[in-house]
């Protein structure tokens, strides 16, 4: 058995590596596009530094429903279709943040400080693919349900510049599918074999958010972001299972990448009835940092997984447009929203894994903000401050929602180590996210 998995098995690391943007609701209908406005919670993702715009008490929480196939044609004529382990991937990866702007609870000795913490589910899904399919010595299952949580403090600086200093802890937890990155595949009739391994690691961010123009009101009217997220590198460990036995331990070492985010946001309408803005945000991601997947197993053979991907580069484009003042509903702001994103492969051909869609990337969306203040009406029942408990009112709640369409360019592989992945990809997934906001 261990030579029948050194001949065939894939790695373990490899399962759904590339990162899950959608941290918020409200920059996910702008594809992304955020960290150089990063005005709500999930600036603990997109931009930390940009919690000093946040007053009070803070609390988001939300989740994103991935769905949408991949249908492949081998040379031969072949086909199979690859699913999110089912129309949806379940759990869906979710994010929780809550940001203390320390000043405003009486900490005044600490400057213009605030701190807050996020948990997310950064990197990866779930991909499925026929257990009878043309390629099941490559894939059949994947998934990565590695969690980040996110300490961050946030200091404002100057009266236009705000820094940003988090932690990036990566982890695994049995509340989020299996609780560790597992990959499975059928190098044999009659044998399923399994990869799995878990570990926590640790990683930072620094970030800057400075703002270059204001309106007479003291309102941002041209904002930079710049955001720096480290290498992490998890040391996994778990076992190779042959039809749910196990056959041997098994490690593997995954380093997830650097990421250097740049943005630009301005604000051509900025008044206080309505609001305007536009957004570019450049990330680079260092997936040069994927050389090789190896897997080690307990007797010392190795399950050599060469990658060699290539660092690349995402273009996001994102508008809101924002009602602050509407006769119809007072006390209420809504927000339109809309966004763009272009996105490179990082995979080549000779190592592609047909549980990572990765092609050329063209991301198109759009959603919907709501925010009702203290003395909003709620379905014109209450009033939205006295929807707390106890003693603990709101003084606003807000619900975003987006949905995007994640559409990949058809890519044909050949050449690959597992000749059996070699044909064509055409992959079209859709995105739907949903964020509530509380704030005290």
């Amino acid at each position: 058995m261990i030579g029948l998995c050194l001949a065939c098995l894939p790695g373990m690391a490899s399962a759904q590596v590339p990162r899950i943007q959608g941290q918020g609701a409200a920059a996910s209908a702008m594809s992304n596009a955020f960290a150089a406005q990063a005005d709500d919670p999930s600036a603990l993702h997109y931009n930390p530094a940009g919690m000093t715009q946040l007053q009070g008490l803070q609390f988001m929480a939300g989740a994103l429903i991935s769905g949408g196939s991949t249908d492949f044609t081998s040379p031969t004529g072949a086909t199979a279709r690859g699913d999110r382990n089912g129309s949806a991937a379940w759990p869906p990866p979710a994010h929780t943040f809550i940001t203390a702007n320390l000043k405003d609870f009486g900490l005044k000795a600490l400057g213009d400080l605030s701190a807050g913490i996020g948990l997310t589910v950064p990197f990866g899904s779930l991909t499925r693919w026929p257990n009878d399919g043309p390629f099941r010595t490559a894939t059949t299952f994947s998934t990565l349900p590695l969690l980040d949580i996110k300490p961050t403090l946030a200091y404002k600086a100057t009266e236009n510049l705000s820094l940003g200093l988090g932690a990036d802890i990566y982890t695994f937890s049995g509340l989020v599918g299996e609780g560790h990155v597992e990959k499975q595949s059928i190098p044999a009739a009659g044998v399923k074999t399994e990869l799995f391994g878990k570990d926590t690691a640790a990683g930072f961010n620094v970030s800057l958010l400075y703002t270059a123009l204001r309106n007479a009101d003291g309102r941002p009217l041209a904002n930079i972001g710049i955001v720096y997220r480290s290498q992490a590198t998890l040391h996994l460990s778990g076992a190779l299972l042959a039809n749910g036995a196990k056959v041997s331990d098994a490690r593997a070492t995954l380093v997830l990448p650097q990421i250097i985010t740049g943005a630009i946001a301005i604000w051509p309408v900025r008044t206080s009835e309505r609001e305007w803005k536009l957004e570019m945000d450049v990330d680079y991601v260092g997936w040069k940092s994927v050389r090789n997947l190896d897997v080690t197993l307990g007797n010392g053979a190795t399950i050599a997984q060469p990658q060699n991907w290539r660092s690349t580069y995402a273009v996001m484009l994102g508008t809101e447009y924002k009602w602050l003042a509407l006769e119809s509903l007072p006390n209420w702001e809504v927000a339109l929203l809309g966004g763009y994103t272009n996105q490179q492969n990082q995979m080549p051909d000779l190592t592609y894994d047909p549980g990572i869609p990765s092609s050329d990337l063209h991301v198109v969306g759009g959603g919907l903000g709501l925010l009702c203040k203290e003395q909003g009406s709620f379905l014109g029942l209450m009033r939205c401050g006295d929807l707390g408990v106890g003693s603990l009112k709101p003084k606003a709640i807000g619900v975003d929602l987006s949905l995007q369409a994640a559409l990949y360019e058809d890519r044909t592989v050949l050449g690959n180590r597992n000749p059996t992945v070699d044909g064509t990809y055409r992959t079209t997934l859709y995105n739907g996210s949903g964020s509530i906001r509380v704030i005290y």
